[in-house]
């Protein structure tokens, strides 16, 4: 069975992306986390560009827009 990963989609040079790692770091989850650039994929920037960064499980592409907070996160990942 695959196991899930947690994906946050941004792009290279957006701040907030910086910061959604910086929580995700702070809860522990720095070396979890798979760094996707969406800036390279058309479909993706349409469905993500206005709303990055995200926060994705790459098996139920369950989504957490920002913005997002230690809190958010955790009980997202317990849902």
């Amino acid at each position: 069975m695959e196991q899930t990963q947690l994906l946050l989609l941004g792009t290279e040079g957006c701040h907030l992306c910086e910061v959604a790692f910086k929580v995700l770091a702070n809860i522990g989850l720095a070396e979890h986390i798979v760094l996707i650039d969406i800036a390279d994929d058309e479909k993706m920037v349409e469905q993500f560009g206005k709303r990055i960064p995200v926060l994705q499980d790459s098996l139920t592409k369950e989504c957490l827009n920002w913005p997002f907070d230690e809190q958010q996160v955790i009980e997202w990942l317990d849902n």
